[in-house]
């Protein structure tokens, strides 16, 4: 395979460092990554989305959900087992982890939920209102100059 220098992109760009960061972290991802544990990613409504993360074998306590630096991150680790137990086959994988998934701008987690070895997280996109898109109304005519016109006769007369 072969390797990109993105140097120059950074260099001759102002503002799209995250894009670079992104296509960078793309480019650079370890073929052998590892892919436990198994996850979803869902689109549940216009601006919601659901990762669901198979964690069987994990409690509560075990696993942690952090937001930081526009990045989810999932961890999980189990205290060692000191029982005396002979496994015959063992197949349920325990081991500690930790996934992270990037997320987009304006993109915040809204909760998340442990039930029957799948933990839930729920994320919703809002996007501030200086950002959506507003209608703007045309004035028909010479309206707008005809106004302009009046206001600075009425100062200098005054």
């Amino acid at each position: 395979m072969r390797n990109f220098d993105l140097a120059p992109l950074y260099r001759a760009t102002v503002g799209f460092d995250q894009l670079a960061e992104m296509m960078d972290r793309a480019l650079t991802t370890d073929v052998g990554t590892s892919t436990y544990p198994p996850y979803n990613i869902e689109k549940t409504a216009e601006d919601a989305y659901r990762i669901s993360i198979a964690v069987a074998g994990f409690s509560d306590t075990d696993l942690g959900v952090e937001v930081k630096d526009r990045s989810l991150v999932v961890s999980a680790s189990k205290p060692a087992d000191d029982s005396p137990r002979t496994y015959l086959h063992r197949g349920i994988a325990t081991r500690a982890f930790e996934r992270r998934f990037a997320l987009a701008d304006h993109v915040r987690v809204s909760g998340a939920t442990h039930a029957d070895g799948m933990l839930h997280i729920d994320l919703v996109r809002e996007i501030p209102e200086a950002l959506k898109p507003r209608r703007i109304d045309i004035a028909r005519g010479n309206t707008v100059n005809a106004k302009a016109i009046e206001t600075t006769q009425d100062t200098a007369e005054a």
